[in-house]
């Protein structure tokens, strides 16, 4: 799906998890696998997918008897736009000191760091040989 991906809830990232895991659900099938995991009520949910069928980011099947619904982003596109807003609001956009505050207060195993050091080589062109 082309253009910028809209910006969705805390909540409708739940809705969009379901739909990620299987695609199309019916309204009734969402419902069912989110009460399983929240204690929202039916009407919640169906609130919920309206909204991400408003901000055009689940699609609705409407050739069938019962509609189905479908993401029209991948959840990595959604996931790296998050990302990005995140790093402009909290980083003012700055990738450096967003990873030095992780990497100096986070814990890291030494296969972590050269996982990290591997693709920061790979990323300056400089492949490990």
């Amino acid at each position: 799906m082309p253009g910028q991906v809209p910006s969705i809830s805390e909540a409708e990232w739940e809705v969009m998890n379901v739909l990620w895991e299987r695609a199309p659900q019916t309204a009734n099938e969402v419902i069912a696998c989110l009460q399983e995991r929240t204690d929202w009520k039916p009407k919640t949910t169906r609130t919920l997918l309206d909204r991400l069928v408003k901000k055009e980011v689940v699609g609705i099947n409407q050739n069938q008897k019962v509609y189905t619904f479908y993401p029209l982003y991948s959840q990595s596109e959604c996931q790296l736009a998050e990302a990005q807003s995140f790093l402009k609001r909290i980083y003012g956009g700055t990738l450096k000191s967003m990873l030095v505050q992780f990497i100096e207060e986070q814990p890291m195993s030494e296969e972590e760091m050269k996982e990290l050091h591997t693709i920061l080589q790979e990323k300056s062109g400089n492949p490990k040989r």
